[in-house]
């Protein structure tokens, strides 16, 4: 992976790196990479519904793209050492510049106390009026997530400017937002692969992938 300490890329030449690096270290399943194209066409759709509807499109985009990506990589991803690049899963987790599995749990653990919240109490802490109507409730969860999701990407986008520097951060940042369109053009083919038994995409040269970054 790309060492900070070097020569700094371009810009979009770092946000390639980055897409290269959660491709080949991250990706390696055909069951993950079939799941990441179908997480991606329902991200497509909600690029475009959250400008209607922004509760609904949220709701959607959790529950239909989501947990299908993240599936992929908590239940088909391999997670032991990983002979081809010659390091552990846990040496991979350290050097992840954007949502590790610590990260991802704490995210998941906060969007699933935001319904158990408004269940018990409608009214937010007394920051809502109060309703009780099914669609008030889901519309609130919708937003409530829609915020979450957008804080998420600044907190770690800010965090990373100022760890890495700004070009990094916002590198990441292009990386996330493209990743829906990207992972169509990468993975269309994956369920064609899965279909004719190939489980894991063969990964023969890793010259590139030898460099560790530091940890975050």
């Amino acid at each position: 992976m790309h060492n900070p300490a070097t020569t700094r890329p371009s810009f979009f030449a770092e946000v390639d790196i980055l897409r290269r690096d959660d491709h080949r270290l991250y990706h390696q399943s055909r069951i993950n990479q079939t799941l990441h194209l179908i997480s991606a066409c329902v991200f497509l759709v909600v690029y475009v519904w959250v400008w209607f509807e922004p509760a609904k499109a949220s709701v959607l985009g959790w529950f239909g793209a989501m947990w299908v990506r993240q599936t992929g990589h908590f239940v088909f991803e391999p997670r032991g050492y990983d002979r081809i690049h010659g390091i552990s899963n846990a040496t991979k987790e350290r050097i992840k510049v954007g949502f590790n599995v610590y990260r991802k749990c704490a995210l998941i653990a906060v969007w699933a106390l935001i319904p158990l919240l408004l269940w018990l109490d409608t009214t937010a802490f007394g920051l809502l009026a109060a309703d009780s109507t099914w669609d008030v409730f889901v519309q609130r969860v919708g937003w409530a997530w829609l915020v979450l999701a957008g804080a998420g990407l600044l907190q770690r986008t800010v965090y990373l400017m100022v760890a890495r520097g700004a070009q990094t951060g916002l590198a990441w940042l292009t990386k996330i937002l493209t990743d829906p369109v990207h992972n169509v053009r990468e993975y269309w083919r994956s369920p064609f692969y899965l279909l004719r038994g190939q489980l894991l995409e063969p990964l023969d040269t890793v010259a590139d992938y030898r460099h560790h970054a530091p940890a975050n």
